[in-house]
């Protein structure tokens, strides 16, 4: 299947509002520095959540006359208020987005739409492999979060949202599976090398 003119100008010319916003943000101001916990918990959490929005755009420029089309609109949906509230947080708690998000723009994006391209089993494969490191990534930062009783008093809405977020990307990875995701093509393989990406991505994304 050929990828439409229109597919190849979404990947480089629709970064999220967000994103946009952030950069624009932190470039015209200087944040003080916020808990380091707290200040690497929002930065890859919102990259990431940039990047999953980006990777069922991609999907629905491919798939969206298919019969997945629904299933993926509503996870993409989700992930566009996961989006819209970790943009809250960043200024709420001070805290720079990385320096990465044109990279999580166009990755996300390519990654959606190339598995989309591969067909409808292996997008939901995609979405497994994605959503799996994801609640994993959630539940690692929760039980930091709940280690720390100072954390537990003076966060509380923050965990509130990983919580409900981290619910949502597992519901997203039985969707996946619901919807034949271990019958695409070299299964194995590609949740291998999407998780591998996924997990560098982050490791990034804490840093930077």
């Amino acid at each position: 299947m050929a990828i439409s003119r229109s597919v190849i100008f979404q990947i480089f010319h629709r970064p999220s509002a967000i994103s946009c916003r952030c950069l624009c943000t932190s470039s015209k101001r200087r944040l003080s520095r916020a808990d380091p916990l707290i200040d690497k918990i929002l930065r890859v959490d919102h990259a990431g959540e940039v990047g999953a929005n980006r990777i069922y755009e991609g999907q629905m420029a491919v798939l969206g006359s298919s019969k997945s089309a629904p299933v993926i609109k509503e996870m993409w949906e989700q992930e566009k208020e996961h989006v819209k509230k970790f943009d809250e947080l960043l200024p709420k708690y001070r805290v720079r987005p990385t320096a990465l998000l044109p990279f999580w723009n166009v990755a996300g994006y390519v990654l959606g739409a190339g598995s989309a391209l591969l067909g409808e089993k292996a997008a939901m494969a995609c979405t497994v492999a994605v959503e799996e490191v994801i609640g994993e990534h959630y539940d690692n930062q929760l039980r930091e979060l709940l280690e720390d009783p100072e954390h537990l008093d003076k966060h509380e809405e923050l965990l509130d949202v990983i919580t409900k977020f981290r619910d949502d990307e597992l519901e997203h990875l039985e969707t996946g599976l619901e919807h034949d995701a271990m019958q695409a093509p070299f299964y194995s393989t590609m949740k291998q090398v999407i998780q591998l990406g996924c997990r560098t991505a982050i490791w990034l994304a804490e840093k930077i």
